[in-house]
């Protein structure tokens, strides 16, 4: 392989050339030609200036992720951009794709930056817990402003060229050919003789009062909560105001190491790879041929209904929406628009996309209009017989190799598949609520279901902008299956003692967006409800036992929609209240079964709650219902809101200690008896082992 970065001429400019793919990345070989390349440009009497630029289809996006967790090489890339920076002759960064992370650093440490207009330029560290740790929180805001740099950075979001262009972060923007472009505007710098621009040497323009930056931290707090990395940028940036640059420097280099070795960092840094590899299905060829998904159906204009067909448009999919009834369609539609003009109002998409989208959703009202679909995916009342009357129709009217997904959360795939002739073309595709917003796409393979039909929804998964993540057939699946040991487990504090906003606070404490009882009244009493009625019916040996919780949905408490649920709700506002009704219920079903309550401590809810689901998950595990612990990470991460710093279930698990938990599980099993609490093979094996879920 040739050498990843090379020197070229055009006349007396310098082409300094990074060819490393598939991005760029900022490798040890790529560092050290930088450095290598630059010395040899400086050496050069005949080059009055040196332009960088990125090959293929990007400037350096970033670190090279092939590099984590191993020990550094040097150059360092601080050294490789000082070196750039002190150079004594004009140095241009031309920059198309995406210049992040690293990759804008090493821009930054350049006189001058020209983007082809499409580029877009960012410091994302943020997102792996770290900070810009190569004069990144230094150098921005001496060429931003303190305020902007505070948005860039603690964000980690993008920006585009024109914007990158406003702010001051590059000089030119330009079309067409990139080199071309960076060659002119090059050939203008010298024939102007512009002077050499270390931004080093630059003051922080505009605000750079301390109330700034305590006004902004308060503005993140609430969302950041728990989060360690945006509060050490804001620390960061505020160096780059308070110190000379050396001093700010070594300040930045302290917070970036203190956040490297935290556990929040660890954590996600281990969701950001395992997003990417729970698309790659193991035992599935990644030869696999991919159905032609051109279009699409859904049945059921509900919440969920109407979310998804959504997830279809924005990609671009043409959907059909069928209902039964008329104005069940009409106010399936009607909520759709309504989703779309919000959304416009908030500048995300633009009037004519409003239009453009709906156009794309086709009301119906007929099965026979189906016949011509690629995929068509059934989001209708979790009730089997409801699912056998559809699936029968969908047999009857869809083309042959059409896809017959179902939405069901919880009830048995290969039953449904079994109304069919033709179970292989028929799997699970549960999209979470709202379906239009959260990532999460828990695909469930059937038995018989077709390994093209896995290849093609997990393409499809990652085409409408979703996570997919492969599971079997079990009851609840993996999300659902873990939740309702957890619900149990709430419900069961609170008949020994506790109270539901203490239980809630406990899981709120650890970093979930709500706690058990308030996500009930979210969703509305009445799915839990329905679930344990059918399962009562279904299986009733395993069906969990009537409890207060089934009182408050006969009794009219369905959650925030009826403002009663679990808590009280005042109008227009999701905040839970205590209720003396639900006390007082809770308090006559204590009588009612003979429960004296007693003094419960938060340590016994984080344990009774959160290890009776990595025990569930390690059952999941070894029943092959998930491939990987990465699988139940990731749906606990993007389809429950487990706090992403703290890695997933069973990466929290790793870092609390499995032998802690196995030794508490096992514990509790010896005094209640219960199957729920027998400790899974797997741990206990772990456990003896002295392992952890991902111990190599």
């Amino acid at each position: 392989m040739s050498d990843p970065v090379s020197l070229s001429r055009d006349g007396d400019i310098g082409i300094i050339r990074i060819d490393y793919p598939p991005v760029n990345a900022l490798g040890h070989g790529v560092r050290t030609g930088l450095q290598s390349c630059l010395r040899e440009a400086m050496a050069d009497d005949s080059l009055q200036a040196v332009i960088v630029i990125g090959e293929g289809k990007t400037f350096p996006a970033g670190a090279d992720i092939r590099e984590f967790g191993k020990p550094p090489q040097p150059p360092s890339l601080p050294e490789v951009i000082n070196e750039y920076e002190a150079s004594d002759k004009l140095v241009v960064a031309a920059i198309h794709g995406t210049a992040l992370g690293g990759g804008l650093e090493v821009a930054l440490g350049c006189d001058y930056r020209v983007a082809l207009d499409s580029a877009r330029l960012g410091l994302p560290e943020v997102n792996l817990g770290l900070l810009p740790g190569a004069g990144g929180t230094q150098r921005l805001p001496r060429l931003v402003g303190a305020r902007q740099a505070l948005d860039m950075i603690v964000g980690g979001k993008p920006v585009k060229a024109a914007q990158a262009r406003e702010l001051g972060l590059v000089d030119d923007v330009v079309s067409g050919d990139l080199l071309d472009g960076a060659l002119a505007f090059t050939r203008r710098l010298l024939a102007d003789r512009a002077p050499r621009r270390r931004i080093r040497e630059m003051d922080v323009p505009g605000d750079t009062g301390a109330e700034l930056f305590s006004e902004f931290e308060q503005s993140i707090a609430r969302k950041q909560r728990g989060f360690k990395a945006p509060f050490s940028c804001i620390k960061a940036v505020q160096a780059a105001v308070e110190l000379p640059f050396d001093q700010g420097i070594e300040r930045e280099r302290e917070l970036f190491f203190k956040l490297l070795i935290s556990p929040e960092s660890a954590a996600q840094r281990h969701v950001f790879f395992a997003e990417r590899e729970v698309a790659k299905v193991p035992g599935l060829d990644k030869t696999t041929p991919k159905r032609d998904i051109q279009t699409v159906a859904v049945i059921g204009a509900g919440t969920m209904g109407g979310g998804i067909a959504m997830n279809f448009a924005n990609a671009g999919i043409p959907v059909k929406l069928l209902e039964v009834k008329q104005d069940a369609l009409d106010k399936g539609l009607a909520i759709i628009r309504r989703n779309y003009q919000n959304t416009a109002k908030k500048g995300r998409i633009s009037a004519e996309q409003v239009e453009q989208r709906m156009a794309l959703i086709q009301p119906t009202l007929s099965y026979d209009e189906l016949g011509d679909v690629d995929l068509v995916i059934e989001a209708v009342f979790e009730n089997m017989d409801v699912k056998k009357a559809v699936f029968t129709e969908l047999d009857r009217v869809c083309k042959p190799g059409a896809i017959l997904a179902t939405n069901t959360s919880t009830l048995d795939v290969n039953r449904i598949a079994a109304f069919t002739g033709r179970p292989q073309d028929v799997m699970g595709m549960h999209f979470f609520s709202p379906a239009n917003v959260m990532r999460l796409l828990e695909n469930v393979r059937g038995d018989k279901t077709a390994d093209d039909v896995i290849a093609t929804v997990m393409d499809l998964s990652r085409r409408i902008g979703k996570v997919g993540v492969l599971v079997g057939v079990c009851h609840g699946f993996v999300g659902n299956r873990m939740l309702h040991k957890r619900q149990a487990e709430a419900v069961q504090l609170v008949n020994e003692g506790a109270s539901p906003q203490q239980v809630d606070k406990v899981l709120f404490d650890l970093g979930f967006p709500m706690g058990p009882f308030a996500m009930s009244d979210l969703a509305g009493m009445d799915v839990g409800y329905r679930i344990r009625e059918e399962l009562r019916k279904d299986d009733p040996d395993n069906a969990p036992p009537r409890n207060w919780t089934d009182e408050l949905v006969e009794a009219g408490r369905l959650g925030q929609k009826t403002r009663a649920g679990v808590f009280d709700y005042q109008e227009g506002d999701r905040t839970p209240i205590p209720s003396p009704d639900v006390d007082a219920i809770i308090e006559k079903y204590r009588r009612d079964n003979g429960i004296t309550p007693r003094h419960i401590s938060d340590q016994e809810i984080l344990e009774r709650c959160m290890y009776v689901m990595v025990n569930e998950g390690a059952k999941i595990l070894e029943e092959g219902i998930a491939a990987r612990p990465l699988d139940v990470d990731v749906i606990w991460i993007y389809g429950y809101g487990f706090p992403v710093y703290r890695g997933g279930v069973l990466f929290w698990a790793d870092q609390v200690g499995v032998k802690t938990i196995f030794d508490k599980v096992n514990e509790i099993y010896q005094q209640t008896g219960s199957d729920v609490w027998k400790p899974a093979q797997l741990l206990t094996d772990l456990a003896e082992q002295n392992k952890g879920f991902y111990s190599k």
